[in-house]
């Protein structure tokens, strides 16, 4: 079971190890320090408190610690990115998928977007498959820039806002 909460200050030493090892390969590939934890978690408090808000982040909890992060972004009134990361220990659990999933309800009705996108590296299907479950399709690729090499084909999905079937 996960639950997501509010980043706090105090999650700065987990926040350090849910971005290292393999769990960054293929993000920056560079271990967050201590200070660029707190810097990002106060970062993630800032936004929380713009309004109108334009971005959510929360602490992904099981077995009553944080293993990972999950954000929402909106990028327009109706369009919102999705992107998470979890500590490499708690793989494979289904741990992304519920996370995911409490984000994606949250997009559709609290925020009230009407679609949702995201992506991942190549080299990381697994992240598809979270994608996936809990009703992204991919829609294509999209070639990112990475550090001091060639571009890169992310697989890009999109979840359009379920909608009610019309009545007959």
């Amino acid at each position: 079971m996960v639950t997501l909460r509010a980043l706090a200050l105090e999650d700065a030493p987990a926040l350090a190890r849910i971005y290292s090892g393999a769990s960054i390969r293929h993000t920056t590939g560079k271990p967050l320090t201590p200070d660029q934890a707190h810097e990002k978690i106060r970062t993630a408090l800032a936004r929380a408190a713009e309004t109108p808000r334009a971005q959510w982040s929360w602490g992904i909890v099981a077995t009553g610690e944080m293993i990972g992060v999950i954000s929402l972004r909106r990028r327009s009134p109706s369009l919102g990115t999705l992107s998470y990361i979890l500590r490499e220990d708690t793989w494979g659990h289904g741990y992304a998928t519920q996370a995911a999933q409490h984000v994606v309800d949250f997009a559709f009705t609290t925020a009230g977007l009407e679609r949702l996108e995201a992506m991942h590296h190549p080299d990381n299907p697994a992240s598809g498959r979270v994608l996936a479950k809990v009703g992204f399709t991919r829609t294509g690729t999209s070639d990112r820039c990475v550090e001091d090499g060639p571009a890169v084909s992310y697989q890009v999905y999109a979840l359009p806002l379920p909608r009610a079937p019309l009545p007959r």
